[in-house]
């Protein structure tokens, strides 16, 4: 049971990503889209960055309720509603990646949208992980 990570030749080095992941005996887990929700359904953060961790963080908590650990993570879509901002703070964004869900990248897609489901939301983490099969 593993996960395979492929970043070939002839395409752009990743930084951030993941070209291509390919998981043997595994049990797939998708997760919904998650923003900076709090406990009370508010939307928390002042900046991309803040929101970026708090999305991230509730990523994690129903990947973990699912079985799943962040380095299970394969797939990664992040909706952004402020696409020149993001691109300016990616270093601030990795960084909160990286104390979070470690040094392996999934495979990754960045969409700017015009807007959320909540207004105040800057962004969101859209997933797929693929777990040790149970049982």
């Amino acid at each position: 049971m593993t996960l395979e990570r492929f970043n070939p030749d002839g395409l752009a080095r990743p930084s951030g990503f993941c070209h291509a992941i390919r998981a043997s005996g595994r049990t797939t887990i998708w997760l919904a889209g998650q923003t900076a929700l709090d406990e009370h359904g508010r939307i928390v953060g002042k900046n991309v960055v803040e929101q970026f961790e708090r999305a991230l963080a509730n990523l994690v908590v129903a990947l973990r309720a699912a079985g799943g650990q962040p380095g299970d993570l394969t797939s990664l879509t992040i909706y952004i509603v402020d696409m020149d901002d993001y691109r300016t703070r990616a270093r601030e964004i990795g960084a909160v990646w990286r104390r979070i869900a470690g040094t392996e990248y999934p495979a990754t897609a960045a969409i700017g949208v015009s807007r959320l489901w909540d207004v105040e939301a800057l962004v969101e983490l859209q997933g797929v992980a693929a777990v040790e099969s149970i049982g």
